[in-house]
């Protein structure tokens, strides 16, 4: 089965590879790549709500304290990119440490209530604070990657692969995490904190590890952004981002691996499929989105889990139960 799922995810990656060959135009590349860095960031955000139960609605903030660092580092310091791009990761880690070790004593709705606070605050200080993140006015001009070699990043396609790399970086990276005792132990958490607790899980010091694994990743994914677009503006903090990026793991498949990268993936097609109606394009999503919701509740990748586990039980029924379920260890 290992094998299997090894197969599936290099096909997938294939695929990722094979598409400029197929779509030949640049914004079908510019689309794409956007829905590579919202993925990665989507990934990070299911650690912590999907495998850890702890629903973080700040985590659009930190995408944009990650790009923001990138910004600000290049335009203002001129600080050479891949530079700024590591910074991103720190600072966002780095906050995410302070937001975390203080939110994470909280529990259920009281931990998204503050983190919604605390995205509020991230959006109020770049959108107010003139002098240090250009205020409304945004952050113009930021450069581009720089080459690599022979491969310069100036044009969509070389940005492509860029993005697509580290998307693939970060998905085998989570896959190891997710695989691993501490992904187990993220489960726990998520499943019964009291039963984690009796079992010697220490539930602050592992919830706090997931949330600042999570912020990394949004703080990558931010810097990414920030070098793909090379503008920014304080909207780039607003919650729609954090509820986009929830949206994409409900649909895909919250608390399984692929779940949050079909999510993210597949609904920017849906809504660019759609956009020839124009503003009455919602009237047809919003009702798509809702009876999907109703009729799959556990998201496209956990309708599989369960269509294989369902399999597998018919198949060998006097053997012990089969792992995974849409929200359990989620491996697809």
């Amino acid at each position: 089965m290992k094998t299997l799922r090894h197969h599936a995810w290099l096909a997938l990656f294939a695929l990722g590879v094979a598409l400029p060959v197929v779509v030949r135009n640049d914004y079908s590349l510019t689309v794409m790549s956007t829905a590579y860095i919202f993925a990665l960031a989507t990934v990070g955000l299911n650690l912590i709500t999907g495998y850890t139960g702890q629903f973080n609605l700040a985590h659009g903030g930190f995408l944009a304290i990650g790009a923001y660092t990138v910004g600000i580092l290049t335009v203002d310091h001129q600080v050479p990119f891949w530079i700024a791009f590591a910074c991103a990761g720190v600072v966002t880690t780095a906050l995410g440490f302070l937001v975390g070790i203080v939110s994470l004593r909280l529990k259920g709705h009281y931990f998204s209530i503050f983190t919604l606070c605390v995205g509020y605050i991230i959006f109020l200080v770049i959108e107010k604070w003139d002098d240090f993140t250009h205020g409304v006015v945004g952050i113009i001009g930021i450069p581009a990657p720089p080459a690599i070699g022979p491969i310069s990043f100036e044009n969509p396609l070389p940005l492509y692969y860029l993005t697509l790399a580290f998307l693939a970086a970060g998905m085998w990276l989570m896959r190891r995490i997710v695989d691993s005792l501490l992904g187990r132990t993220f489960i726990a958490i998520r499943n019964s904190e009291h039963l984690a607790q009796s079992l010697g899980i220490n539930l602050m010091r592992n919830k706090l590890l997931a949330f600042l694994i999570s912020t990394f990743y949004a703080g990558l994914a931010g810097g990414l952004y920030a070098g793909f677009v090379r503008f920014l503006g304080p909207d780039l903090a607003g919650i729609d981002h954090t509820f986009d990026m929830t949206m994409y793991m409900v649909v895909g498949g919250i608390g399984t691996l692929a779940g949050p990268l079909v999510g993210a993936l597949a609904l920017p097609w849906v809504t660019q499929t759609l956009q020839f109606m124009q503003s009455y394009r919602f009237l047809v999503f919003g009702p798509m989105l809702i009876a999907l919701l109703i009729f799959l509740p556990h998201g496209i990748v956990g309708l599989y889990l369960n269509l294989r586990m369902r399999r597998n039980a018919r198949r060998a029924p006097s053997a012990a139960p089969v792992r995974g379920t849409a929200s359990g260890d989620g491996h697809a």
